[in-house]
């Protein structure tokens, strides 16, 4: 099996941007919003390429402290973000997204480090911090299609307990989606990233069911205490 990597080169980069601009385009002319994916892109590649300048140095670095403290910055911006959709943003609602995110993804992470993977150190940045953005960013992800789904149902005259059934349904509908999906329609990002940096496709494979057993965990926990946070305000 070959096992070499290919580089990719910034200025190859631009052939995927072809796909891009077409949405670009039609994006504008749909919508009238000339800002939203210019600055969308635009932060993904910045955030992107000093991630790739910072992770290289926590690799470098044996420091568990500094590996919490990146976890905590992680959870604080997928809170603020979770909560984007609302029309409504009150500093309660981002401190249940706080809670709720911070409950479900911990426990699923520390799920994953301790007992699937059993690492001999929990910090090992090069385990943590992937495995923890995927984590946090599907709780992320699913708190806030529940957020604006049960904002929307209340506004609309529907009961909570109505309300937080259809919004917990929605929000899981992706990562379902995910699972009737996954090895028929698409190979996942993980699994494609190891297979085509030369790991045996069954060892990418067990990577890949923990993947989506964790992403499904700690989404479905997340938007449970989110939902749960909420009963207090609309009962």
């Amino acid at each position: 099996m070959n096992t070499s990597i290919y580089t990719i080169s910034f200025l190859n980069l631009l052939w995927v941007m072809i796909p891009v601009a077409i949405v670009i385009v039609i994006y504008i002319r749909w919508t009238q919003d000339k800002v939203t994916l210019f600055y969308a892109l635009f932060r993904m590649l910045i955030q992107l390429i000093l991630i790739g300048y910072v992770l290289t140095y926590i690799f470098n670095v044996d420091s568990p402290y500094l590996v919490l403290l990146i976890l905590s910055v992680m959870l604080i911006a997928a809170s603020i973000i979770s909560m984007r959709p609302l029309e409504k943003r009150q500093n309660k609602f981002y401190l249940y997204a706080f809670l709720s995110i911070c409950i479900g993804s911990i426990f699923t992470l520390l799920m994953v480090v301790f007992g699937v993977l059993s690492l001999d150190s929990w910090y090992e940045p090069r385990y943590i911090i992937p495995l923890a953005g995927m984590i946090f960013a599907n709780a992320m992800n699913a708190v806030s299609i529940a957020a604006e789904r049960v904002e929307s149902e209340i506004n609309r005259g529907n009961a909570y307990i109505n309300a937080r059934v259809i919004s917990f349904k929605a929000a899981l509908i992706p990562r379902i989606n995910m699972l009737f999906a996954v090895g028929l329609v698409s190979l996942p990002g993980m699994m494609t990233g190891q297979i085509l940096s030369g790991v045996d496709p069954l060892i990418a494979v067990r990577y890949q069911i923990m993947v989506m057993l964790m992403i499904l965990g700690s989404a479905g926990i997340s938007v449970v205490i989110y939902l749960m946070l909420l009963k207090k305000r609309y009962s």
